[in-house]
């Protein structure tokens, strides 16, 4: 078979591969990598190969349909990659490995919720995914896990990660495995008992009064969902007290997509005194329906999709970062208008 050469693309992944074993985020033959070519075409690592130790013939062309354009025995876990970039054509790079401190913490958890703000921003909630087999055959779970965030969790197997290029894909693994690592200590500092319940997750948390009919859904960016989110935000005792403590005042704006439909939000002290429709506002964030719905009926943390470009947010990040709690308050209430 003709010798097929992506040199530049194939020497990013050799590079990805020792940084990934340098930072004991890969071990032994363990973990594999993957970049798209084009539209049906990608570069994926061999079968039995090291991480820490790649060289170009270690490093397969394929189709997405499984055809091998350059001879040799790809990764095991082929169907995991092909699935990943036949269901989400934005992906162009994805990373599988056995994270030592990650895999520990899901035997044990089916939840991890991180303390530390950058991981708040960057992971938000991650769930494990059962795995029953040694590689995986059944690519749905993922798939769907990969709806929700750009990293998921193969519990009793390892940790994936897809992005825009592969240092993004590194750069998920090595902030959830920091995390956790984060987490454990912190236990042992706290000593035996002392959480008592275990690691938080969003079931525990106490969300606070609902106004709205906790069984109605709403039509998405109608007017009766965001007259009911600015009764919820200012009727919030919480969201009052936090918003008055930061003196949070800015205007907002969210817009979907695909209608161009835009409302905006002054807020003076944590509270809601206007609703307008300027696109023109400090922060715009905009984001296709899916992403929207998925946000509302608490599927992504806003937070999490702006860092992981699910959304798109104008305006400085820095600036509104001050207002983080009262604006997670806000995003919390906005779990209070689900839509159908």
């Amino acid at each position: 078979m003709k010798k097929i050469q992506f040199q530049d693309l194939k020497e990013e992944m050799i590079t990805i591969g020792q940084l990934l074993w340098r930072k004991d985020l890969a071990s032994g033959l363990n973990g594999n990598i993957s970049r798209r070519i084009d539209k049906d075409t990608i570069l994926l690592t061999a079968h039995g190969t090291c991480l820490g130790n790649l060289e170009t013939k270690d490093i397969l062309a394929m189709k997405l349909d499984g055809e091998l354009l350059e001879e040799g025995s790809v990764s095991t876990e082929k169907l995991l990659h092909t699935e990943i970039y036949k269901n989400f054509p934005d992906a162009k790079a994805v990373i599988h490995t056995h994270t030592t401190y990650t895999n520990a913490y899901f035997l044990a958890n089916e939840t991890f919720v991180p303390r530390i703000f950058e991981a708040k921003f960057y992971l938000g909630e991650i769930k494990g995914i059962p795995q029953t087999t040694p590689a995986v055959t059944d690519a749905g779970p993922v798939v769907e896990g990969f709806k929700k965030n750009n990293i998921v969790v193969l519990r009793d197997h390892g940790v994936a990660a897809k992005g825009e290029n592969l240092f993004d894909c590194f750069l998920l693994i090595q902030t959830l495995e920091e995390a956790v690592k984060t987490e454990a200590i912190s236990r042992l500092f706290e000593g035996p008992g002392a959480r008592g319940q275990g690691p938080r997750s969003s079931e525990n948390r106490d969300p606070g009064p609902r106004t709205p009919d906790p069984a109605k859904k709403y039509k998405l960016f109608s007017q009766e969902q965001i007259n009911d989110i600015v009764k919820l935000v200012n009727d919030d005792a919480q969201m009052k007290d936090l918003g008055e403590k930061t003196k949070m005042t800015m205007d907002l704006a969210v817009k979907l997509n695909e209608t161009g439909r835009t409302y905006s939000f002054r807020f003076e002290n944590g509270r809601i005194t206007n609703v307008g429709h300027d696109d023109n506002a400090e922060f715009l964030i905009t984001a296709p329906e899916n992403v929207w719905r998925a946000v509302f009926n608490r599927e992504i943390d806003p937070f999490v999709a702006t860092t992981q470009k699910k959304m798109n947010l104008r305006g400085d990040f820095a600036k509104i970062s001050k207002w983080y709690a009262p604006c997670s308050r806000v995003f919390e209430l906005w779990h209070e208008v689900p839509v159908e």
